[in-house]
């Protein structure tokens, strides 16, 4: 059974809105067995421009759901973040299944009888790899590069540490920097 914890910046969260979204995530219960004893973390955003944000964490033992829709209409946003988190479901649902299959592994303990077949393993299947060097470099070199390319993130060694790192765009048009351990 999940547990609800919804949170508004620059909205205040009526008994509706927090029906609407019990509601909406509640169904995605039915795609596993037993409900997991997990919390919905809900955070609803509006901005000035009449935008709404929503976003949807909910850690899992064996994944954590994660989505996040951005409109005009909150209620809509909320439509959305759910159908986004049901495929991530299913997609994890088709992998697990694919993997129980070759291995004979029993994923009945996780899953509900919900189907999940309507996602073909095609969408899962590597269709291109590339292989590359790293170069030591420092971060803005790094986004330098990534911006050179048109890429929407560049993977480097980074000259200091000597680890692998990933330099990336953010939707907001600023950069975000992963490093390894």
């Amino acid at each position: 059974m999940f547990r609800y914890n919804v949170r508004g910046e620059n909205i205040e969260v009526t008994e509706a809105i927090r029906d609407y979204v019990e509601k909406k995530v509640g169904k995605l219960e039915r795609y596993f067995n037993d409900a997991p004893d997990a919390t919905a973390h809900v955070n609803l955003k509006v901005y000035t421009e009449k935008t709404a944000k929503v976003e949807v964490t909910i850690p899992l033992p064996y994944l954590v759901l994660r989505a996040e829709e951005t409109s005009p209409d909150l209620y809509a946003s909320i439509d959305l973040v759910v159908d986004k988190l049901e495929r991530q479901i299913r997609k994890f649902k088709t992998k697990i299944n694919r993997k129980s299959r070759e291995t004979g592994m029993n994923t009945s303990e996780l899953f509900g009888n919900e189907s999940s077949d309507n996602e073909t393993d095609s969408e899962l299947d590597i269709v291109r790899t590339k292989r590359l060097s790293l170069k030591p470099m420092d971060s803005e070199e790094a986004v330098l590069q990534m911006n050179m390319l048109g890429h929407n993130f560049f993977i480097f060694e980074d000259a200091e540490t000597n680890g692998t790192s990933i330099v990336y765009r953010r939707k907001d048009g600023k950069y975000g920097l992963i490093e390894t351990d």
